[in-house]
């Protein structure tokens, strides 16, 4: 596959549930995420992807350091994705418990950078 956008392409989006506190500030325990599958993959996004067969969710980075997966907490390790990482799809809202904490992502829908 393809790290350059989700091979999912015309599937719906969909929700999880966010559990932990290893994206905390901006994303606590419990609260709600849509995940759209047709959004290309783009540096500094937030994604659901699988990693060694563990489905995790973070910030996606790519530089000249390679691929990874990191946290919004302070003191959390960074995930350095494998070369056959899957995903799932682009965060675009996260909602919490009140109509006030709904949070849109706006990412561009066309790969607008060149991979390393």
């Amino acid at each position: 596959m393809s790290h350059t956008g989700c091979s999912s392409e015309g599937m719906e989006a969909f929700v999880l549930r966010v559990i932990g506190d290893s994206m905390s500030p901006a994303f606590e325990d419990s609260h709600i995420i849509v995940v759209d599958p047709g959004y290309p993959l783009i540096s500094n996004s937030y994604v659901v992807l699988v990693n060694k067969s563990e489905v995790l969710f973070g910030l996606y980075i790519r530089d000249e350091n390679g691929d990874r997966l990191e946290y919004l907490k302070p003191g959390e390790t960074p995930v350095m994705l494998e070369d056959d990482f899957h995903v799932k799809g682009v965060v675009t809202q996260r909602n919490g418990r009140r109509r006030k904490d709904t949070v849109y992502f706006e990412y561009p829908l066309t790969l607008v950078e060149t991979p390393p």
